[in-house]
């Protein structure tokens, strides 16, 4: 496939300023960029005036459900919801069934990612077996099939002593820990943040010192054994500014994620138990989402990742303490973002590459994209100027549990290109 985009705005992580050129894409490589460019014969030519062209983004947290809850989602729907939104390499999380806990779990997991999945699909592996929080799993035949993230993610490791002495001997192996941080028991029915909504709504709440200590605990058995952690979701002020701390000592690898949704969405969104946003950890309050975003701006947090949890329509039109928590986010997040921070002056384009693309490819062994010449294709095309109505029709998960159902946001994804391969065209 030979296609010449011109036109178009170029987006990198390393400048907030887009720099404006054509774009050669010759048998799945960069092969020209600058002003003017020719097309070969037989070149296809898209006119990108006025759109965004960046390298895909890279997900580093969500669920696809397979095996085990095919009906919420399976690899393959889970991919094209990942392209429909600019997305171009995941990582699954191992709370399926079976868990994903050995290394021939992890075998028919990539076996079927392989056959159904138009883009890199990588996984993670279980810190324990079937993610009981007792004994280790297979963690050495996970390692030979390529996992290099271990979590129980779903819950926490709960028995500090066993989380340790996996961060002992997996990190000699060159693995790294990803963790979800609640103490079950101070976290109640996990279904709300503690404070004015839940007892607004007559609901027990969920307080966020549930997470911040586990947020805490974990770094410090990071320090102790010299292990990377990294800390998934986080949602409170206080577990960002823990992070902070722990990150200025400079004695102890800790990484750090926030979703989209613990950027836009708080508790007061949930009005009439809506069970859309629901979600673990829970939606909390302003002043959290203030400082999350604070925590994206200065560093403090590595990653953007969705924690994309689909659930089907009956699961989440139960009561809202028996609905489970989840929120779709591969369809949305690119545009959401933005909607509310690019177009908004929040923050440029820089940011979404960097923290989105480059950061988490990197995070996992892989080389970031770039848009430079004798790189491999894998880009975008974005248009800040259209709009994109959140249908069931459009989106391309099996399951829509999103609060942007049916809604209108400003930007469009319009074309993903890997390799030789358009994906996605509108």
């Amino acid at each position: 496939m030979n296609l010449l985009i011109t036109h178009a705005r170029i987006a990198s992580e390393n400048s907030p300023i887009l720099t404006e050129a054509d774009v050669l894409l010759t048998d799945g490589k960069i092969q020209s960029i600058g002003k003017g460019l020719t097309a070969p014969a037989g070149t296809r030519v898209i006119d990108a005036a006025g759109r965004i062209l960046m390298p895909g983004m890279f997900d580093a947290h969500v669920h696809f459900r397979e095996p085990g809850f095919e009906a919420k989602e399976t690899i393959a729907s889970g991919a094209e919801a990942a392209i429909n939104g600019g997305v171009t390499g995941v990582v699954m999380m191992p709370n399926t069934r079976p868990a994903i806990d050995s290394g021939t779990v992890v075998g028919q997991v990539l076996d079927i990612a392989k056959r159904t999945a138009r883009i890199p699909v990588f996984t993670s592996g279980c810190v324990t077996k079937d993610r009981h929080g007792k004994d280790l799993a297979g963690i050495d035949g996970m390692r030979n099939l390529g996992v290099k993230m271990l979590t129980d993610d779903g819950d926490t490791t709960g028995d500090p002593a066993v989380l340790f002495r996996a961060m002992q001997y997996a990190t000699e192996l060159g693995m790294f820990f990803a963790s979800h941080c609640e103490v079950p028991e101070l976290a109640g029915p996990r279904a709300l943040n503690e404070g004015v909504m839940s007892y607004r709504l007559g609901i027990k709440g969920s307080p966020a010192c549930a997470e911040e200590i586990i947020i805490d605990r974990d770094i410090r058995l990071a320090h102790a054994t010299g292990a990377h952690i990294h800390i998934q979701h986080v949602s409170s002020k206080i577990g960002m500014e823990t992070i902070r701390w722990w990150k200025q000592r400079g004695d102890v690898k800790v990484t750090a994620e926030v979703a989209p949704h613990h950027l836009l969405f708080t508790d007061e969104d949930i009005g009439d138990f809506d069970t859309h946003y629901k979600m673990n950890p829970p939606l909390r309050t302003k002043a959290d989402n203030e400082a999350l975003l604070e925590g994206l701006l200065d560093g403090t947090f590595d990653l953007i990742a969705t924690d994309h949890a689909p659930h089907t329509p009956f699961e989440k039109s139960q009561d809202f303490t028996s609905a489970p928590n989840g929120i779709t986010g591969l369809d949305t997040a690119l545009v959401s973002l933005h909607h509310y921070f690019v177009a908004t002056g929040k923050f440029g384009w820089d940011l979404i590459v960097k923290r989105y693309s480059a950061e988490p490819r990197r995070f996992m062994g892989l080389p970031a994209v770039s848009i430079e010449e004798g790189q491999a294709v894998d880009l975008i095309l974005f248009d800040p100027d259209k709009e994109t109505t959140f249908t069931k029709d459009f989106m391309k998960s099996k399951s829509q549990n999103t609060p942007f159902l049916d809604k209108t946001l400003k930007g469009s994804v319009d074309l993903v290109v890997l390799g030789e391969n358009i994906l996605l065209e509108r």
